[in-house]
Parts: structure tokens; sequence; C-alpha cells
């Protein structure tokens, strides 16, 4: 007999674990009774912002999800494309953003552990990770704290597991100051015939839990960090941070890749945000079936465990799996032979229910797909936020602007050490970017590029958004973190193939929050269909704000692109003294929410640089044409510091200088640091260049030559006269010194 909670207690608790009375009503209406305290745990964490997507289901319905690559597209652990020759990848990407930003190391660390778990249920073994990551400015020693302990968290997870970090992004702005972002994104190579569903079927079959022990760490952390507010609390929260051991989770993806490759396991879960909940109703709902749980066989960490804590405790490293009672056996031994715990804890029935029992006594019994679809879908009130009038009628043009070839070197050597565009090697030398020996892009690239062994492909693969774009206009700043994500994979020779998405946004119960959230999925779901380039995984993180301040509207794209002859790709260091460099696309006067105008002006504002989707697209399959037909030496795309410092990073990586002339009759300042979109500076042999103009005026997008490569210095003529070493001091140790606390002045970047 379950004991129902005091009537006049649960709706108190109810508040207290993140329902409304309303929500709490409708868990009333579904049981025809007050709840039980192991059922209201149960019933808030799944209908939590982070498990439900209550605010945000019915904008995600805005993308496309269906593709010529696709094999399974959202709604699973992982998304799935097809590569060619039976080969498949499945990736996702997520945030780990309020547990980083109280335990920033654990916080970290278990957000790449649930990400790369994601990939091995779907039967895809983890071959690359990728992190996109914000942060306030690095002169305040706790944002120090924050970013060196998510950046080791990140890599001690990763290195200890074998899976190499391979790209990823950071930006420091003071909107993140108080709400630091960890998105996480894991890649997996598989055969398509192993692809694995995490469905539960066969009444009769047993619930097996396998890895490792049950403990109160994590409990209640997708309704108490993931799906509110931080305030001046936020430490008192500490608890909630699950802890990773990466010792047991590598012993975990062998086994279970082992455990479905020998055709044992019917299904395979993994036991991430609220626990056992959430992966036994998922996998009970998506099949149609019920499931008894016996939380007394779950084997405990802690003493006097209770029933609602078995059930929600986010502790790391465990996966459930329904297996067949005649396989048993083997698949115990597989767990057995990789040394991890195997564990009946219940079985499928045909119920349709989902019971938890302690020593038998009923403590929950209620409808399992209720836990997982029933919980309410809002249409939150939009409205259109009042700063945006004043930041974009802003004029970056009405500034005064340096116009001295020595004011603009100067200019450029800052923009270079700035830390949003300074060598972010600090942070991937601590990585393991090489393990597995597939990586043939290096970090510090435009994209990662990874080959599939045994074939001649590879994909490409990065990650990008820039969050002031999209507080200045979140439709078109959207589309931007998609352009450029698309944009560096063909730099590196990849044609697009499907995107993951994590957007990272503050409380959509504030009409101007939610109308930014709209506006970018709106924005990014047109983009996606210009490029017919589906979503087929992805993660929202909401109530990312502190004391009342949200940060930037922040929708990342993750992006995977597919390379016919992974011999082709291309990096964007300058190659050869002589190689010609071309510019494909043109230049506006486009300073606004630039970094220039931020690093120069200490301003954010004006409008983000337009994009012109079909314009974007064209330039792409150009490019993409001319990579294929073996006439690009180096790419690499224009973005954040303009076309200037584009050119510094390819010399300074190249270890080349170049003479060139921008012909564009823009002041200077807009033709060296306007960060219009759909450009990218583009090199290739002398004895090529006619036959590259070609292949770019077929597409008929514009183009010019603006020099050649070679020297000591970065030479653009009437603007530009820089030592290659000059920029490299500026670029190169930068963050490092950042994070270590040194302030560095103008007049020591023009030392060198």
């Amino acid at each position: 007999m379950i004991q129902d909670l005091a009537p006049e207690l649960a709706p108190k608790l109810a508040v207290d674990l993140g329902l409304n009375l309303e929500e709490y009503g409708k868990v009333v209406a579904i049981l025809g009774r007050t709840p039980s305290l192991t059922e209201l745990y149960m019933y808030s964490l799944m209908w939590s912002e982070h498990c439900s997507y209550k605010h945000s289901r019915k904008a995600l319905r805005m993308f496309p999800t269906e593709g010529p690559y696709v094999l399974q597209g959202p709604g699973e652990n992982a998304g799935v494309i097809s590569v060619g020759d039976g080969w498949a990848i499945a990736f996702k990407m997520e945030s780990h953003n309020h547990p980083s930003a109280i335990e920033p190391y654990q916080g970290a660390a278990t957000g790449v552990g649930g990400i790369i778990r994601d990939i091995f249920t779907m039967g895809a073994r983890p071959i690359a990770s990728l992190d996109s990551l914000r942060f306030g400015s690095l002169d305040k020693p706790r944002q120090r704290y924050l970013f060196e302990g998510a950046v080791a968290g990140i890599g001690g997870y990763g290195n200890c597991l074998g899976v190499p970090t391979v790209g990823g992004e950071v930006y420091f702005e003071d909107a993140y100051e108080g709400n630091c972002l960890i998105n996480a994104m894991s890649i997996g190579l598989m055969r398509e015939e192993n692809l694995t569903l995490a469905v539960a079927a066969g009444p009769g079959n047993v619930v097996l839990l396998i890895g490792s022990t049950t403990g109160r760490d994590g409990i209640g952390g997708a309704s108490t960090l993931a799906s509110q507010e931080f305030d001046e609390k936020a430490e008192d929260k500490r608890p909630s941070v699950q802890v990773g051991d990466p010792f047991e989770e590598k012993l975990l993806i062998e086994a279970c890749l082992e455990l479905l490759q020998a055709g044992l396991l019917v299904g395979l879960g993994d036991l991430g945000a609220a626990g056992l909940t959430s992966s036994a109703s998922e996998m009970a709902s998506r099949g149609g079936v019920g499931l008894d749980i016996e939380v007394t066989k779950i084997p405990a960490r802690e003493q006097d465990m209770k029933p609602h804590e078995f059930m929600v405790s986010e502790s790391q490293e465990r996966m459930l799996a329904v297996v067949e009672p005649e396989k048993l056996e083997a698949a115990q031994a597989v767990c057995t032979k990789w040394g991890l715990r195997s564990t009946v804890i219940g079985a499928v029935t045909d119920t349709g229910r989902f019971i938890v029992r302690e020593r038998g006594e009923v403590v929950a019994d209620m409808p399992a797909a209720t836990l997982a679809h029933d919980a309410p879908m809002y249409d939150p009130a939009m409205t259109r936020p009042d700063y945006l009038d004043a930041l974009q009628t802003f004029d970056p043009d009405s500034l005064p602007h340096p116009t001295a070839p020595a004011e603009l070197g100067d200019v450029l050597d800052r923009l270079l050490a700035s830390p949003n565009v300074c060598s972010r090697q600090w942070i991937y030398r601590q990585y393991d970017h090489q393990v597995m020996l597939d990586t043939l892009v290096l970090p510090g690239s435009d994209a990662a590029v990874l080959r599939i062994k045994g074939t001649p492909r590879a994909i490409a693969v990065s990650s990008d958004c820039n969050g002031r774009y999209c507080y200045l206009d979140p439709y078109v700043g959207a589309q931007i973190a998609f352009a450029e994500a698309a944009r560096n994979v063909a730099c590196a020779g990849g044609r697009p193939a499907a995107i993951t998405d994590c957007l990272n946004f503050g409380n959509p119960e504030k009409p101007e929050v939610f109308w930014t959230f709209h506006e970018s999925v709106r924005g990014l779901s047109d983009a996606c269909k210009a490029f017919g380039v589906p979503v087929i995984s992805g993660n929202v993180s909401f109530y990312n704000e502190s004391f009342g301040k949200a940060i930037y509207p922040t929708p990342v794209v993750g992006l995977v692109g597919v390379l016919e002859d992974a011999t082709k790709r291309v990096t964007m260091a300058f190659k050869d003294a002589g190689d010609v460099i071309v510019l494909l696309g043109e230049t506006a006067a486009e300073l606004g929410g630039s970094e220039y105008l931020k690093v120069v002006h200490d301003m954010v504002a004006g409008p983000p640089p337009a994009l012109d989707l079909a314009a974007e697209k064209a330039v792409h399959a150009a490019l993409l044409d001319a990579i294929e037909a073996g006439l690009v030496k180096s790419a690499h795309d224009c973005s954040e510091g303009g076309v200037a410092v584009t050119l510094a990073e390819s010399c300074i990586v190249g270890g080349l200088g170049a003479t060139l002339a921008l012909d564009d009759d823009l002041p200077a300042v807009d033709s060296l640091f306007s960060e219009t979109q759909g450009r990218i500076v583009v090199t290739c042999g002398e004895a090529d260049a006619e036959a590259l103009i070609g292949v770019f005026s077929g597409y008929e997008v514009p183009w010019s030559v603006l020099g050649e490569v070679g020297g000591e210095r970065l030479v653009v003529e009437d603007k530009l006269d820089v030592s290659v070493d000059v920029l490299r001091a500026a670029w190169g140790p930068t963050l490092e010194r950042l994070v270590h606390g040194e302030t560095i002045q103008s007049e020591e970047l023009r030392e060198g």
C-alpha cells in the first residue's frame, strides 16, 4: 500500500521541488490521489525544464530533422548520420552550465562523461569531443578559477577515457560572469547495423543496472540546478553537483559495446539527468511497456538511502539495460570481465505502469508514459526587448577611428591579444587530441578533421556561436552561428551533413528572454532549411541567469561535415612563398558587435553583420568544389577581427608573411576589421590561380586577388606593415598570461 503524503503538505513540497501548483494538480489528477514522496520527486524531475522542455518543445518543432544523411533524428540519446560504406556517426551536444558554475572541475568533467555515454548508448565508439565555453572577464579571480577548473575537468576526464578533445571555442564576456557556459559535444563511430535504441521491450525481460554504485551526489540536479536561476545561495547547491569516475566510464564503454555487438541486449539507456527515473521511464514509454523496480537491489554507496533518493540520484557512470532472461548469464559475464557491477533490479511488464518497491512494498505506482511525455507544454509570452532599438540604430562609423598605418597596426596587435581572438593553445595542450591516431587536423584550425579508418573518408567538425551577435539580433545571430560552423567545416573541405545544438538562454518565463529564444530558433531553423542541413540532436539550457540578469542568447551550433577524400583536407596556414592570396566574398562596412568595437571602444552595439543565406551557401559550394579539384592550399574564414585577423593568423600559423592590397573603397578600419559574413581567405599555387578563379566565377560569387604569400611581414598597402614575429607575440602567449592574472599593456604588444 502506497503511503501518500499528507494532503496539506504535498503542495508545498511540490513547489519546493520545482513544480508549480497547476502542475501538482495535474499529478494528482493522473494518480487519482495525493502522490507519495517518491512519486512527487520523480514527477518533479521528469517535469522539470531540463528533462521535459516544457517551455521550448513547440518552438523546437520549427527545426528540420530529416535529410539524406540521417539515420536517427531527435528523440534518442544522440542523432546518427550515415557517412558511406555502412559507417555511421553519432553525435550530440549538451550543457553542464549550472553544475560547473558551482564546482567547475567536476561540473565540466561530468558534462563530458554524460555526453560520451549518450554516444556509446547508441552503439557507437566515442572518437572525439569538443567543448564550447563562456566565462566572464579574466581580470576577475573567480572567472580565472572557473575557467581553469573547467578546462582541467574536461581534460582530466577525456584524457583518462582515451577520447581525444579535438576542438571547440571559448569566449569571455561580462554577460557570462554569473553563469558560465560549459557545452560538451561528443562524436562516435559505428557500423549502421549496430545502431541501438533506448527502448524497453518484452514483458518478462529483466532490467539490469550496470556500472557504478548509487549515492546521494547529484540528487535533484535537473531541477535544483538546471531549472532554476542562481542567487546568493548558489554555493549551497554544491551537493547537487555530480562526481565523476572516468576510469569506470572507460570500462562501461568497452563492456557496453561488447554487449551490443554480441546481441545480448534488448535496449540500453544512460542514467543522466533525473537518473534512474529518466532512463527507465523513457525506455518504458518508447516501448509501450511497464517496469517494476526494487530499490533495495540497487548497489548503494551510502547508508540508509530512501527510495526517492535511489530514483533521482544522478550518480555517474551507470547504464540501464534490458536483457532477455536466457541471455542474462552471458551479459553479466561480460560485465564481470570488465570489472563492472551488474545487478538485476527489476523486470519489464505488460502493464504500462512504472512501479517502484522497497522490500516488496510499493512506494510509487504511475503510468510510465506520464513521466516521460505528459509534462505540461507552455506557450510563454514573448516581448521584443526594449534595448534592441537603441543598440541596433547605433552607427559605429560615428565614432573616431584610427587611420594611420602605425595606429592600425597597434589595433591589430590588440585584437590578436584579445581573449576572444588569441591562441587557444593553453587550453588544447591540456587535452590529448591525438589518441586513437584518427585526428588529421589538430585543434587550432577552422575545423577538426578525423579519419574514418578503412575508408578514404573523413569528417570535419566545428562548434560556433557569437553571443554578441545574438544579443544584438537573435534571429540573425543564430543564423550566423550556423553559417560560421558551416564555413569552418567548408574551409577544411567538409560538406555539411547535420547539426546538433545547445541553446543557452535565461529564464523562459520572462517575455523578453523567451522572445530571444524563439527568434534564435527561428533564425537557426531558417538557416538549416536554406542549406538543407537537418538538426538531429541537441539540448536546451534555460535559467542561465544570476541575480536576475540573463546571459547573452547563445545558441551554439555543432556541425559535422563529410570529406569524401581525406587527402583533400585543408588548413588555415599559409603554405609556400609565392602562393596567390584570394578573398572569396566581399567586404562591407559592418562593425556592429565586432571585436574591434569592443576592444578599441569598449562597446557592444550596432546591428550585427547582415547575412545573405543564398550568397553564403554559394561561397561554400565554390570553395568546396575548388578544394575537391585540388586547387586550394589554405583556407581560413573571416570572423572575429575581420580580414586583418584572418590574414594575421594564417601568417602566424604558417610562419610566412604576406604582401597585399585591399581594394574595397572602404575606410581603413572597415576594410581591415569589419566582420562581414561569407568571406574566406584562400591561397593557391600561382599555376592554379586561373583555374581557382574560374571555379569561383562559375558560381558567380565575389572574389578578389589580394596579393601573395612571402616574407616576414604582413603588409597591407596603405594600411598595415607589421612583423609576423610581433603578431605572434601578441597572439600566442596572451591567454596563459591572463589566466595567471597578468595584465598586458599595448606597448608590450608593439615591442613583441
